[in-house]
Parts: C-alpha cells; sequence; structure tokens
C-alpha cells in the first residue's frame, strides 16, 4: 500500500474527555510511502502526547476507556492508519517479538462476577498496527516446561480496542483477558500449579512491565467497511466481545472516514451483570445511536429463557430469530466470537429456527460463507 508524499505537518488536536482529565495532543506527523509489510514505515511517525493534569496511567486508561463514550466523536491520529488498503499481518513473529511495555491493568468485573477478567493496555508505540477483528500474540514470559530451554508458546488473544487504542494515537492496544484459574475437583481449593501462565501473567501485570508480542494475525473478523449501510449481528460470550468493542468504537466513538449507517446488533452472554464487559461504553452507544445500534444481553446465572432454563445467547438469537433471518436474507453480516463450546448450541438453534420456517439450515449456511456474511473466531 502505498500512500502519496505530501509536505510535514504539524496539526494541535483537541480530545474530548471526562471531566476529570484534559487532553491534548501535538501531533507531528511525517508522511510518507508507508507499507505494512515493512517495519520500517513505523520510523516515519513521531507522535507526542501530553496529559495537562497529573493523573496514574490507571485512572487514565479507565477515563479513556469507558467515559470517553460519554462525548462526541474523537479526532484520531495519525491518519495513515485509514488510508492503508490491505490489513497488516504478522509484522513480528514467535523467534523476533516485539517488546512492548504494559500501560495499564484494570478489573472490568463486579465482586459477584466468577473470576476475574481484566482490560489491559499494552503500549506498542505505533510499531505494531493493527485492524478491528485481529490478534496479537503473546509470548509470556519463563521457559516452556514442554520444551526445556525453549520460551513458552505464543497465546493469542483478540485485541479489544480499534486501530488507535484507547488513546486514539495509534500506540495501544487493548486486549480482554479472563484470569484462568483451575480448582481442585475433590478439594475444591485452587491449584496454582495448573493456572493459565498467560493470562495470570498479563492480569498480574504492572505499569511499565515489559511483553512479548508477536503479529497482527486474522482476516475473518475483520471489519467489512466497503458499505457503510451494512448491518452487522455480532454474538459473544465473555470475552469474546472483544473484537465488537473495536468495531463499535470505530463506529460510533471515533471520527474517522468510515462513516456508519448500518445497524450494529450485539448479543453479549455473561454469567450475571457483574460479570458484564464494557456495558457502559454499550449502553452510551444505545442511548447516543437508538437507530443504529441494538444491545441484548443474556445472564446464564440471572435470567430464564421461555422454557425456564438458563438464558444463553442462543436463546436471545431464538428469540429474535425473524429479525435476525430477515437482516441475513438483507446481506448482513453475523460474527461469533468466544469459546468453542459456544457453537454448537447456537448451530442447532438456527438450524431449528430455520426448519421452522421451512428452510434448509445447510443450505442457508452455504450461502452465507460463499457471500462471506458468516465470521466465526472461537477458542
Amino acid at each position: 500500500m502505498a500512500h502519496s508524499a505530501v509536505s510535514h505537518s504539524q496539526v494541535a488536536v483537541a480530545v474530548p474527555s471526562g471531566s476529570d482529565i484534559s487532553l491534548r495532543r501535538s501531533v507531528f506527523i511525517k508522511r510518507n510511502s508507508i507499507s505494512f509489510s515493512d517495519k520500517s514505515w513505523a520510523s516515519t511517525l513521531s507522535l507526542n502526547l501530553k496529559s495537562q493534569n497529573a493523573q496514574t496511567s490507571n485512572q487514565f486508561i479507565l477515563c479513556m476507556s469507558v467515559q470517553q463514550a460519554r462525548k462526541s466523536k474523537v479526532t484520531v491520529s495519525p491518519l495513515e492508519l485509514e488510508t492503508a488498503k490491505e490489513p497488516p499481518l504478522n509484522l513480528f513473529k514467535p523467534k523476533e517479538p516485539y517488546t512492548a511495555t504494559i500501560v495499564s491493568v484494570e478489573r472490568l468485573v463486579g465482586p459477584k462476577a466468577p473470576g476475574e477478567t481484566c482490560h489491559i493496555v499494552i503500549d506498542h508505540g505505533g510499531n505494531v498496527p493493527y485492524w478491528e477483528g485481529q490478534s496479537y500474540g503473546v509470548i509470556p514470559p519463563g521457559e516452556n516446561p514442554k520444551k526445556p530451554g525453549s520460551p513458552h508458546n505464543v497465546r493469542l488473544y483478540s485485541i479489544a480496542s480499534s486501530r488507535y487504542g484507547d488513546s486514539f494515537d495509534g500506540k495501544t492496544a487493548s486486549l480482554c483477558v479472563r484470569r484462568a484459574v483451575y480448582y481442585d475437583p475433590e478439594t475444591g481449593k485452587e491449584d496454582p500449579s495448573k493456572s493459565g501462565v498467560c493470562s495470570n501473567f498479563l492480569c498480574n501485570s504492572k505499569p511499565g512491565d515489559k511483553v512479548q508480542i508477536t503479529g497482527p494475525s486474522g482476516k475473518i473478523m475483520l471489519l467489512p467497511e466497503d458499505n457503510p449501510n451494512a448491518n452487522h449481528i455480532m454474538i459473544a460470550t465473555g470475552t469474546g466481545v472483544a473484537p465488537f468493542r473495536g468495531y463499535l468504537r470505530r463506529m460510533f466513538m471515533e471520527d474517522v472516514t468510515f462513516k456508519f449507517r448500518g445497524l450494529a446488533w450485539l448479543f453479549l452472554g455473561v454469567a450475571n451483570n457483574d460479570s458484564l464487559l464494557y456495558d457502559d461504553e454499550f449502553s452510551k452507544y444505545l442511548q447516543d445511536y437508538p437507530d443504529h445500534f441494538r444491545y441484548d444481553r443474556a445472564l446464564s446465572r440471572e435470567q430464564k429463557n421461555k422454557s425456564g432454563g438458563k438464558m444463553y445467547v442462543q436463546d436471545k438469537i431464538e428469540e429474535y430469530s425473524d429479525e435476525i433471518f430477515k437482516l441475513l436474507d438483507g446481506g448482513a453480516h453475523i460474527y461469533f466470537c468466544g469459546l468453542k463450546g459456544m457453537m454448537p448450541g447456537i448451530q442447532e438453534t438456527l438450524k431449528r429456527v430455520a426448519e421452522q420456517r421451512g428452510e434448509s439450515w445447510d443450505g442457508k449456511l452455504s450461502q452465507l460463507k460463499k457471500n462471506k456474511q458468516w465470521h466465526v473466531e472461537v477458542y
């Protein structure tokens, strides 16, 4: 992707935010021919971010990631991230990862949530650009117990921010990480020796800690932007909401070239109200863009489905099946992200609904895939 060369320019960008933090960016952008396949492009960008108020990193990120949704659309930079024609792919590989820096780690869930989920902001200095829907690989420190002398294997995490990051300067990426812990089924006690190495490393990280990252990777979950009037149905369980947060920030929070005019419909399945992720952001979009955003929550431990059982995302899909099928027939994209165990129940529900409508689900699914309307990323 070549970028047309223009004269150097310096601009001051005023960024609206919450009342406790006021930011002004002085951005110097040197524009030149840039290619995501060549890491050297990053050296042509020099950005300076200054905060007028002394705040901790944690306070800053909490404000920018949640309270920012309460303001008008935000000016972003560098604009070169808008003009690339193809997504960046595998700029850094496992044998030569990029050393990034932890900016902040915030607990996202309330006290009644089963388990802990954290919002982790990583500073990549603008050197590992990505698009919404892509993933980073993370290599936790230490030695791989199965391969003595070798580093741990790469763990993939869907990126939970737009390409501009939570500070809108193209220098950070955010991850939504659930701490993986293991409880002995006999004693009921946690066994630290069997805890998830990477998720615990990330959730235990402190600002300033270093983290080895690879990527970005993935194309299946990229947000199609060729038609701003297209409709998008997003179905997530737990941390699978990560890529959809990036989509929605691009659609509704940021002042970018993509002027979304379709419908974005998010279904989020979690255990209970305390387990909801980024709920403040999504609720604000619902308030500000009621004609373009719908948001349905499935709380398995607090809601009942029509049969009196636990409410899962597939129950919500069935509840709104007529509308969903009409949107799909009209060309809507549908995305699924979360634990792989979510898909059998969803597929069964869609098949049952299709049969009730006198349709063949296998034929419909084949057509959706052929039309590139069907996007799945489960783990």
